[in-house]
């Protein structure tokens, strides 16, 4: 007979219920790396252009304050020359052959003087290579003369002559004016030689009675600074350029002159007008709130050509009345081309991912499902009527035990029914005990079932742990005794080695070049801490074999005296690799205040686990904190971590590790040794840390673990232990 069974609309196959959810889970991890992997790239493209940006203005300060502070310092040792005497002015070859030589060891284009009297002297390099002198007297026409000279500063002949007069030039007019040494209003000129485009740096002179003389200049030709600009490691990609504060451009990293030629005449280009496009756009956006008015170091970003450009303007001044614009840009592609191609990567490489583990999903769940609806089959044909049914067995060992009853189940009630449909005549009277014999042998059978399920499962568990620790301990075991002798081995050459070298300190040639190409000096240095971090290593994975033993095991346990500053010590040397300096951030401080405390009985193993979970979540704090401040402000305020042990009444052991990150809420404190409760985000944390380590120290210790924390302000955890701990006590 055929029993209906109640079904359910909305039930799902058994396939779908356990591929559905991995693939949705593989798809929601795939595009989170790829969201993440992206953001990442932007922030660090950030970065790195403001460290770029910030680099090459710097360079370029360093640069101009040692370049333009070249002329200023050359007219005072002229000026004070000329106050004591040392030169004459009146003697005009003497002067010429001075200046001759500043000019030929120093990179400027003129210096020279202009008396009151309306005489003048100078040596120029107007080419940039060829050293003249020009020497003029007071009245024009032609009262200048251009002066050819030899490898000694000697006049050779007269190359040109024109009309000059000191009083209607601005760098000699100014500082006269002024009294003091300023820098005059650049000038220009188009001469045969070339374009001329100068700053003056200018100053008054005086004879030893203090009466004015005259001035004195030093000019450099503005063209030398954007040759500067552009030899720059930035120009490859950006743009660097100096503006006055009228926006009229001085220098640039582009190949565009500074200046134009109207009718053969110079003029000084605005930036505003400048050919190139990014000059052009960033000193109309500059001009929108004024050249003028920006004083101090300002950001901001801008699209140009649709082209995303990072810009810094820096004011540039000098006690000598030079006031400049600093402009620094660079284009966002710059940095973001290898970044997008790794993105794309990764998500290639996440998409390959998901469709390798959703082929595997679905052949996995098919070798689960197949033997279940194979069961399921004859069960549905044992309910029609069918007894006669054996399930075939696989793979899986628990599924192969489920088949193997359910067989053997079929095999009984094919028996049973097949002997009641024999004697149903005469055994009429006994259906009913039999009916019930049977649902009871069923209800047992299911029972048996499900214990010899278990039981299987917890015995492959235990011999899965039990070998696992085995087998790692073997190698483990063999790695850590060769250790001692590759130490011994290893000092014994080390002090080898050394007598070497103090018995024949210069050796061969090829022997030193051998030492230095293997950095034999910092291998002699490092190979002990190398191998003393291999022991401290193979110590790490012999306690996790122990551990392994003594899951498999439970009735073993160690207990012993230990000194927890050791223990804290090699908790904090595996942790090395989180303490140390990034590039991101500055060295987490680690201050050890160690009281004297005696031995301590204890399980040392455990107790090394808590201080590695409370270190771990103070490592993470700090880590989290510095996210929110750049480098500076973190060496402003380092990241610490304290570390204090004391004997408290002569029977109890603290120990304080307290840090200054970000901190706990009051709310989460209460739940902060909950299992399963944490504040981190999803992937970096179990819940678990925490409340394993409440265990250890209550429960296997007899001890107390608090928690102290000011949001914002950082972390203390308390741990309170007997030193003498009394097993009969404690579970």
């Amino acid at each position: 007979m055929k029993i209906p069974y109640p079904r359910k609309d909305k039930a799902f196959p058994l396939q779908i219920v356990l591929v559905v959810p991995f693939l949705i889970q593989i798809f929601g991890a795939v595009s989170l790396v790829g969201y993440l992997s992206f953001k990442n790239g932007q922030r660090a493209v950030n970065d790195l252009a403001e460290q770029l940006i910030d680099r090459t203005s710097e360079v370029v300060d360093e640069h101009l304050k040692s370049y333009l502070a070249i002329p200023q310092t050359l007219n005072q040792i002229n000026a004070d020359a000329i106050r004591r005497g040392i030169l004459d002015v009146r003697d005009r070859q003497t002067v010429g052959k001075y200046f001759w030589d500043q000019m030929h060891a120093s990179d400027l284009t003129y210096i020279g003087i202009g008396l009151t009297t309306g005489e003048g002297l100078g040596a120029a390099r107007y080419d940039g290579k060829t050293i003249t002198i020009d020497d003029w007297t007071a009245k024009p026409p032609n009262n200048t003369s251009t002066y050819a000279t030899d490898n000694q500063g000697n006049r050779t002949q007269v190359n040109a002559r024109w009309d000059w007069n000191n009083f209607k030039e601005s760098w000699y007019t100014q500082p006269i004016a002024a009294a003091k040494p300023i820098w005059a209003k650049i000038v220009t000129g188009n001469y045969p030689t070339g374009p001329y485009i100068a700053a003056s740096a200018s100053r008054p002179i005086y004879d030893s009675q203090n009466r004015l003389l005259g001035m004195i200049a030093c000019d450099i030709h503005l063209l030398k600074l954007s040759d500067f600009l552009r030899n720059l490691d930035i120009s490859k990609s950006g743009e660097v350029f100096l503006l006055e504060r009228d926006g009229t451009l001085i220098a640039s990293s582009g190949t565009e002159k500074p200046f134009v030629l109207v009718n053969q005449d110079i003029r000084r280009l605005r930036a505003i007008d400048s050919s190139d496009t990014i000059i052009q756009k960033i000193a109309k956006h500059l001009q929108t709130s004024g050249f003028a008015s920006i004083t101090q170091d300002t950001d901001f970003q801008l699209e140009v050509q649709g082209k995303r450009h990072f810009v810094d303007v820096v004011p540039w001044r000098d006690k000598y009345g030079l006031n400049w614009l600093m402009v620094v840009s660079v284009p966002e592609n710059t940095f973001m081309a290898q970044i997008n191609a790794n993105t794309r990567t990764t998500i290639a490489l996440c998409f390959g991912a998901l469709v390798v583990a959703s082929v595997m999903g679905v052949f996995t769940s098919h070798w689960i499902v197949r033997p279940i609806l194979r069961l399921n089959l004859a069960s549905e044909a044992m309910a029609s009527g069918n007894l006669a049914q054996t399930v075939e067995t696989g793979v899986i060992q628990e599924l192969n035990t489920l088949s193997n009853s359910f067989n053997y189940m079929a095999e009984q009630l094919h028996e049973s029914f097949t002997a009641l449909e024999k004697s149903k005549e005469k055994l009429e009277d006994r259906v009913e005990e039999r009916t019930t014999e049977l649902k009871n042998a069923l209800e047992e059978l299911q029972r048996t079932q499900s214990q010899v399920i278990q039981s299987e499962k917890m015995s492959s568990l235990g011999q899965l742990v039990a070998g696992v620790a085995h087998e790692i301990n073997n190698p483990v075991n063999f790695i850590h005794g060769n250790l001692v002798y590759v130490q011994e081995y290893t000092q014994d050459l080390l002090a080898f080695v050394q007598l070497y070298q103090q018995h024949d300190p210069n050796p061969a040639a090829e022997i030193q070049t051998v030492a230095e190409d293997i950095e034999l000096e910092f291998l002699q240095e490092d190979l002990p801490k190398m191998l003393s971090s291999m022991k401290v290593g193979t110590d790490r994975i012999r306690q996790i074999v122990l551990s392994l033993r003594n899951f498999s095991r439970i009735d073993e346990a160690e207990f012993k005296s230990v000194d927890i500053h050791e223990g804290i010590d090699s908790t904090l040397m595996i942790l090395q690799h989180r303490l140390k300096a990034k590039p991101e951030q500055p060295e987490i401080e680690v201050i050890k205040d160690y009281g004297t405390i005696p031995l301590v009985e204890c399980y040392a193993g455990q107790l090394n686990q808590v201080f590695m979970n409370i270190l771990v979540n103070a490592i993470d704090a700090l880590e989290e904190n510095n996210t929110k401040h750049t480098y500076k402000e973190i060496e402003k305020n380092p990241s610490r971590i304290k570390i204090r042990t004391s004997v408290i009444n002569s029977t109890w052991l603290e120990i304080a590790i307290a840090d200054n990150g970000v901190g706990i809420s009051k709310e989460f404190q209460q739940r902060i040794f909950d299992p399963f409760f944490t504040t981190k985000p999803i992937g970096k944390g179990t819940g678990m840390g925490m409340s394993i380590s409440y265990q250890i120290i209550t429960e296997k210790h007899g001890g107390k673990l608090e928690c102290f924390s000011t949001s914002g302000k950082g972390t203390e955890f308390i741990i309170q232990i007997p030193l003498q701990l009394n097993l009969n006590e404690v579970v």
